[in-house]
Order: C-alpha cells, then structure tokens, then sequence
C-alpha cells in the first residue's frame, strides 16, 4: 500500500488500531502499535524491523522493543 493510499483509509486503521491494542495497558505501547501496523501496511518485500522502520523513518529499535516487551505485558480487563 503506497503512503497515499494508507493516508486514504487513516480513520478505519486508527479505529482498527484502537480494537487491536486497546488490551496493552500504557498509551505509548499502543501508539507504538499503530506505528508497527503502518509500517506492515505500507508497500515493502521485507517486514522485519529495520525494512519496516526505514518505511516510516523512525530507529527500528523503537519497534523491536514494542515487539519485545509488549507480548509479555499484563493487558487490562
């Protein structure tokens, strides 16, 4: 999906977003959520880390650690 294009359907992705991380409990774990699904929206062979983080221009660390500590992360109820 080109940058274009993601910009197009902006609001059903955030509300899609908003469902699908609404369980992490700190808000900058679910905006990094937002972030992380972006990236594996946008056009790009690769969806590892760094290909994905260059799509947005943001530290691909950043994304590695939401991956990483967000999984263990005790979600509200």
């Amino acid at each position: 999906m080109r940058a274009d294009e993601l910009a197009a359907c902006h609001g059903r992705l955030e509300e899609l977003a908003g469902d699908v991380y609404a369980p992490l409990v700190r808000a900058d774990q679910r905006v990094k959520g937002r972030l992380h699904l972006r990236g594996l929206l946008l056009d790009g062979r690769r969806k590892s880390m760094q290909p994905v983080a260059g799509r947005l221009s943001v530290d691909h660390q950043q994304l590695q650690q939401f991956m990483t500590s967000s999984a263990a992360v005790t979600v509200r109820r």
